[in-house]
């Protein structure tokens, strides 16, 4: 009896057949390939050939709180690097409900159609909380998420807004490399969001909505300022008439502000990103901005001035990372916590006691 006909009558005694062994065979190589992660080469040149698993693969690491995940993002990046900065980066912000998602599928749409490459990305450090909103955003983009020209990605759940923020920074650069030339930032809320996001793009679109109280009541002053144009949407039917009255109104107290460092009036404009009427008119703005603020360097300038911004704010959170990481920190700080809550210290003095203890 041969070798291999011993083998099958042992396993047929053992009450194991031929297709179990084939079977088993074949799930351990699945797992095996699995297991196998392709290498960091290989990931920088599917991204530069516009493979969005690729993409997804690498921004999945980014994410990652691995250390080892890390060092390998970090590669990634700099090799993508090169081939990064070469698309328009727009900020998108408005209160829930005045319709960002269906705005940015109608933007989404609309570039896509006049040969544009389109990723949205999400800036919400509430995501601790509400568990993110981008999640709900990208079910009801169900036209721009089957678009072949179309990316949307969530940015990962934390409380840590410079966090996420620089990791959606990253993953800037990582679609840029993939060949999108339009990357849609969207900043969920009204609140210390919007400074992040103002810090990673070169236009900062004011999403608003009429017949909906004053219409300058509960804008914070610094939203205003950072704003290189409002638009309010919803300007159809009935809305209409009071849309026209709400920019009339904002027209006027963006002429109160001092001049823009980027020497650009902020202008206001009306949309119906449900009957997609007014997008073109609006993406037509942006690149009259781009185009100015190119013409007088701004743009590189700004860019520039961003990416100086973005080592300290690294820094800083790669600091208060090690620090709150550290063994005897956790432990003292729980100490230091509870003495608090009994009254027998001050946070002042107990976070003198906590940072003595990183020096000793």
């Amino acid at each position: 009896m041969s070798k291999k006909s011993k083998s099958s009558a042992l396993h047929e005694k053992e009450g194991v057949s031929q297709s179990d062994i084939t079977n088993t065979s074949s799930i351990k190589t699945i797992q095996k390939k699995r297991r196998s992660q392709p290498s960091t080469k290989d990931l920088v040149s599917e991204i530069l050939n516009g493979n969005i698993t690729a993409l997804s693969r690498a921004i999945t690491l980014i994410e990652s709180s691995n250390p080892k995940h890390l060092e390998k993002a970090n590669a990634i990046i700099k090799l993508c690097l090169p081939h990064a900065n070469n698309s328009v980066r727009v900020g998108i912000t408005g209160v829930p409900g005045v319709g960002k998602s269906t705005f940015i599928e109608a933007l989404g749409m609309h570039l896509t159609s006049v040969g544009k490459k389109v990723a949205v990305l999400a800036v919400d450090p509430s995501s601790s909380l509400s568990k993110g909103s981008i999640l709900g955003d990208k079910t009801r983009m169900e036209d721009l998420v089957k678009n072949d020209n179309a990316f949307i990605r969530p940015s990962p759940s934390g409380t840590s807004l410079g966090g996420v923020a620089r990791k959606t920074r990253e993953t800037i650069i990582l679609c840029e490399a993939a060949g999108f030339d339009s990357v849609i930032i969207e900043t969920v809320g009204v609140g210390q969001s919007e400074t992040a996001v103002h810090s990673m793009v070169d236009f900062f679109l004011l999403l608003k909505i009429a017949g909906a109280g004053d219409e300058l009541q509960g804008i914070k002053r610094g939203i205003i300022e950072m704003a290189d144009a409002i638009a309010i949407n919803k300007a159809d039917g009935e809305n209409l008439k009071a849309a026209k009255l709400a920019k009339v109104e904002f027209a006027r107290a963006l002429h109160l502000y001092p001049q823009k460092s980027s020497e650009w009036q902020p202008k206001v404009t009306l949309c119906s990103a449900l009957k997609r009427e007014g997008i073109a008119d609006l993406w037509s703005l942006i690149s009259r901005y781009i185009a100015h603020t190119k013409s007088n360097h701004f743009f590189e300038n700004n860019r520039t001035e961003q990416n100086k911004f973005w080592l300290l704010q690294t820094i800083e959170e790669r600091l208060k990372s090690d620090f709150f990481n550290q063994p005897k920190i956790k432990e003292a700080l729980q100490s230091q916590l509870q003495l608090i809550e009994d009254g027998k210290t001050t946070p002042f003095v107990a976070a003198d006691f906590l940072l003595q203890l990183k020096k000793d």
